[in-house]
């Protein structure tokens, strides 16, 4: 007795299905970012962050405030150094397919009475992108 027409085919349904699932995942694995990649999005969301925090949340002592003219722009030029900064305090979890990080800054003392404000910022990174999952401040804020 022969198989049915629909038995030959089942087979290759499941090879063509097993083939599209492993170049999706070769495609996705190929745009997994990288650390320094990573390190560059980070920088760009602490300086976000710090300006928030120091130049619109009165963060800054009234002595540096008047001081300092253009506060969002003093912080802007710090993100490389934000940027590294990121980079020593965060953990990856490789999935190969995608990375969770996990960074934890801040809490340092700049300046006598001004102390770095701590974040603990989770990020999903796949596909040559980054979704913030969770971001907890040091004053207990979560978003």
């Amino acid at each position: 007795m022969q198989p049915s027409q629909s038995s030959r085919r089942l087979p290759l349904a499941a090879i063509i299905a097993v083939v599209i699932g492993a170049g999706g995942a070769l495609a996705l694995a190929g745009t997994n970012p990288s650390r320094s990649e990573y390190e560059a999005h980070a920088g760009r969301q602490l300086v976000t962050l710090a300006t928030q925090e120091l130049c619109e949340n009165s963060g800054l002592p009234m002595v540096l405030r008047l001081w300092i003219r253009d506060c969002p722009g003093l912080v802007a030029s710090q993100q490389p150094t934000l940027a590294a900064l990121a980079g020593r305090f965060t953990t990856r979890r490789n999935l190969l397919v995608a990375s969770i990080y996990t960074t934890r800054v801040g809490g340092q003392e700049l300046l006598p009475g001004l102390t770095l404000p701590g974040v603990e910022v989770v990020t999903l990174a796949g596909a040559g992108r980054f979704l913030t999952l969770h971001t907890q401040t040091s004053d207990g804020g979560a978003e």
